[in-house]
């Protein structure tokens, strides 16, 4: 009985367990120590991540696809910005800006007839009952804007006569200079028929060609907005003596007087309007037009005359500003306008009125 209780009092196999029979640990499954099984799977479990993220996972291959969509997507994104560029382009191309050059040059006119007549029916046929016109004459700028000056609110044989006679007083046309003009004297020129304000005009005039602020090199070479913006500092020249300028003077193509009685009465028969034209209402009347309005509005002065405007026209207040106070108006006016011409307002240039009924005869004559 004695070796019976021997190995079954065996307590010293409990201690012996912190003695070598550890070894007997590792022969127990991992899941009952789930410690011990972490840390010598760890180094598998990182080769599968990194295994599973190229081939196995599949999330990494939504990964994987969603970077390849996005790339995808931004070189679609990319091509598409490429072929918008290039739509842009070919836009351009295939409605290319019409360029027009001053209507002096040769063919110029032809090609404006030309251009008017594919976008404006009406016009067309208005074109084919009126010879073409003609824009040949030219001065410098200076001389021109001081006729224009001396014209303004006179008979045509008035101003004619005032002006021969302050050409001669310069010494001839290719001496009315600003200095010539600024050596004379408000009472000297009131000798030939100027008025005092009218002096005050060229003496203005003259002093920002001194200054520097207008020359003729400059005024030819001026775009359009650039020149009705500094020719409209000049005192005595307003809105409607610039355009007159720009067209019979420079040649400029696309000008379009919206203030004129004529060219707006030309404008509502041309188009069976039942009134007058506004002048904020013509610019999208004659948008059509661009770029030879000029042109245009040459037949809309021959159109107006043709159906009588001029007759009625002097009942019509033309919207533009004015610059001489009626008064003064009355007392520059030497000899009344013919009452076939309608009466343009105090500001308006020195264009003679039989010009205006026939531009192709006279304005483009006298620039």
């Amino acid at each position: 009985m004695g070796e019976q209780t021997q190995p079954h009092h065996h307590l010293p196999e409990s201690s012996a367990t912190t003695q070598p029979p550890v070894i007997d640990t590792p022969s127990l499954p991992p899941t009952q120590n789930p410690t011990s099984s972490k840390l010598p799977f760890r180094p598998k479990k990182t080769r599968k991540l990194s295994a599973v993220t190229s081939s196995e996972n599949p999330n990494a291959k939504s990964l994987e696809s969603t970077t390849t969509t996005s790339t995808t997507s931004d070189a679609a994104a990319a091509t598409s910005n490429k072929k918008s560029k290039i739509v842009v382009q070919k836009v351009i191309r295939v409605l290319p800006k019409i360029t027009a050059r001053a209507l002096s040059c040769k063919g110029e006119v032809e090609l404006a007839l030309r251009h008017l007549s594919s976008v404006d029916s009406n016009l067309d046929r208005l074109i084919k009952l009126h010879k073409p016109p003609v824009f040949d004459s030219f001065q410098p700028p200076f001389l021109a804007l001081s006729k224009s000056i001396l014209y303004q609110q006179l008979a045509y044989k008035a101003g004619t006569s005032i002006y021969t006679r302050f050409v001669s007083l310069c010494g001839g046309e290719s001496l009315v200079l600003p200095e010539a003009v600024l050596s004379f004297t408000p009472n000297q020129l009131r000798l030939i028929g100027i008025s005092a304000r009218k002096s005050s005009y060229l003496h203005d005039l003259a002093n920002k060609y001194r200054n520097g602020i207008l020359s003729d090199s400059s005024i030819v070479n001026m775009d359009d907005k650039s020149l009705f913006t500094m020719l409209t500092m000049v005192k005595g020249i307003g809105p409607w003596s610039v355009h007159m300028f720009m067209i019979f003077s420079l040649h400029r193509p696309d000008v379009l007087p919206v203030g004129d009685v004529g060219i707006r009465k030309g404008v509502q028969l041309l188009y069976g309007l039942d009134e007058l034209p506004r002048p904020s209402q013509m610019e999208n009347l004659c948008e059509k037009w661009r770029p030879y309005r000029s042109v245009a509005s040459w037949y809309m002065w021959r159109f107006a005359e043709a159906q009588g405007a001029s007759a009625t026209a002097a009942a019509i207040v033309p919207v533009v500003e004015s610059a001489i106070p009626l008064q003064q108006l009355h007392q520059e006016q030497q000899p009344s306008f013919p009452q076939q011409q309608p009466s343009f307002p105090q500001e308006q240039p020195s264009f003679p009125q039989q010009q205006i009924i026939d531009p192709a005869t006279n304005i483009a004559n006298h620039g």
